[in-house]
């Protein structure tokens, strides 16, 4: 359901994006350093491409000549990559102490890379210098200089990374102000100020950013880590004192607690701030983007993630949708369909009737003029929800109840006589235990018997089941469990507690999820799997 917010929620950008502004995007070098997220060449091409989609000026593609697979991407990315709006960055180090940049052979790597924009991260910070490099402060700058200027004599575009810069500021302000000096009297294009250990806080980076933009002149760009939470605060705190460059990872990827989340920092510069950054409607795919790199890395955004997050426009409480049917601009900061989200609302304890109304409306049913329905599937919910049924994750079990309360009777297609399962093991300890299902029913004028085997009873069950129906209802065939969640609702309970399972399921172009409740976990799943079957039927026009 698309909403209209009203015109105070967010200022509207100009049409075309300042053109002295950069996006910058790291998700597949920085990012990348996220613990269990390991990307392959093939991935890295995909994921640019979508970046490119989302209108981003620049895309750090990795190290070439730190190790083979980056140095293989930059190899395929000159032949396979068309980019509509990025630029391809690669990202290196300055020169070794006591090497000449001409030398050096990751320079060498990153000179030869084909990348027409090369970053090179520096130390800023003292203790950094005299204690990982090993060198004096002196060679240092002397690194920097000869690094930068080497890359721009063979026609290459230097940004410059000072890593740690905030810590080194903070302990020797002279020495980090230098670096950025040498930086850009050498050539560098923008000197990135960057909050290695992602320990600042946005008045400390507004303060210091303005600080160093007086005493320098230089170009400044911000690289933001989430260590305290503000890596997208202070991303816009360093724009506001003077930063023109700003970096970041889709869904806010990166080591520990991750990075600047790009979509978010650059959301709230264009919706909020009323700066345009990026090229005209981009934002309106940024949803489906974020969600896309997600299937790619395997690694999906949270539900609550800002702006493209499933739940980041859900409503759940009855006074919230109550207000929503007045003005959806009264409990939502801006349209969704500005950044590709979509409103939903969820059915729960929580939910009134303007809840229950709303989302009918949603699935087809108006019970605008009929009240008496309206209030016994209110009731309806918050009894069954009392009693361990969950309908904020299950839409298609929902849509069932409200179908069977409007239009009197329960959605059937299949009359179930009976069903068993069998978990039989004759193997040592360890071993596989297969289980098999026998499932009874009518259907389609006919009974029907079917036997199905799983390595599980819940596999086993799911088999028996849809080849029994498929007999009648050949669209069966197409459906399978894409995902299954158990949830025990009352752990003092022990072995006696009641289960919650939920069922998702695909007929290859949509999924659907259905809640079952029991004190035994077969006949909860049982519960959830005739649901799903019933609910697939219902929308195949059985």
């Amino acid at each position: 359901m698309n909403v209209q917010t009203n015109a105070q929620t967010s200022r509207q950008p100009d049409t075309q994006p300042d053109p002295s502004f950069h996006v910058y995007d790291t998700t597949m070098r920085d990012g990348a350093q996220q613990e269990g997220l390991n990307l392959s060449v093939a991935d890295k091409l995909v994921i640019a491409r979508h970046l490119d989609d989302l209108g981003v000026g620049y895309i750090e593609g990795g190290w070439p000549g730190s190790n083979p697979k980056d140095t293989t991407f930059f190899a395929r990315a000159r032949a396979e990559l068309e980019l509509k709006h990025a630029t391809l960055a690669a990202f290196g180090a300055t020169r070794r102490a006591g090497t000449a940049a001409a030398d050096d052979p990751l320079v060498a790597a990153l000179r030869d890379s084909g990348a027409s924009v090369v970053t090179l991260v520096a130390k800023s910070h003292d203790r950094h210098v005299e204690l990982a490099l090993r060198t004096t402060l002196e060679e240092n700058l002397a690194m920097i200089r000869d690094t930068v200027s080497y890359l721009r004599e063979h026609g290459q575009r230097v940004f410059l990374d000072c890593e740690h810069f905030f810590d080194g500021y903070r302990a020797n302000r002279a020495y980090a102000l230098e670096v950025v000096r040498t930086a850009a009297d050498a050539g560098a294009e923008v000197v990135v100020l960057c909050d290695t250990n992602g320990g600042m806080l946005p008045h400390w980076v507004s303060e210091i950013v303005a600080d160093v933009a007086e005493s320098t002149g230089a170009r400044l760009g911000i690289h933001a880590h989430n260590d305290t939470g503000c890596a997208v605060a202070n991303s816009l705190a360093a724009v506001a004192a003077g930063a023109t460059h700003l970096q970041g990872c889709i869904n806010g990827y990166g080591e520990r607690t991750g990075n600047a989340d790009l979509v978010t920092s650059v959301a709230n510069l264009e919706l909020k701030l009323g700066q345009k950054v990026m090229p005209a409607g981009a934002l309106r795919e940024a949803s489906r983007i974020a969600h896309a790199i997600a299937e790619v890395t395997n690694y999906p955004p949270s539900a609550r993630q800002p702006y493209t997050g499933v739940s980041a426009f859900a409503h759940k409480a009855g006074l919230h949708a109550s207000a929503i049917r007045v003005d959806p601009g009264l409990y939502q900061h801006i349209d969704p369909v500005d950044v590709g989200n979509d409103m939903r609302l969820l059915v729960s304890e929580m939910a009134g009737r303007a809840s229950i109304e709303l989302k009918g409306k949603e699935l087809g049913f108006d019970l605008t003029d009929d009240p008496e329905t309206l209030a016994r599937v209110t009731d309806l919910v918050k009894q069954r929800e009392q009693a361990g049924y969950t309908y904020e994750a299950a839409d298609a079990s929902f849509e069932l109840l409200l179908a069977a309360e409007v239009e009197g009777t329960p959605p059937s297609f299949f009359d179930v006589e009976s069903w068993r399962v069998i978990t039989e093991s004759h193997h040592a300890a360890g071993e596989e235990a297969p289980s098999e299902a026998t499932v009874k029913l009518h259907a389609g004028g006919h009974r029907i018997v079917a036997t199905g085997e799983g390595n599980g009873p819940v596999a086993a069950l799911d088999h028996a089941l849809r080849q029994a129906i498929e007999r009648a209802f050949p669209d069966v065939a197409s459906f399978h469990l894409t995902d299954y969640r158990v949830r025990i609702l009352d752990e003092s309970s022990g072995t006696d507690a009641g289960i919650r399972v939920l069922i998702e399921t695909s007929d290859g172009a949509t999924s659907w999820t259905t809640v079952g409740v029991g004190h035994n976990i077969v006949e909860a799943s049982w519960e959830a799997l005739l649901a799903s079957v019933t609910y697939g039927l219902r929308h195949h026009g059985a």
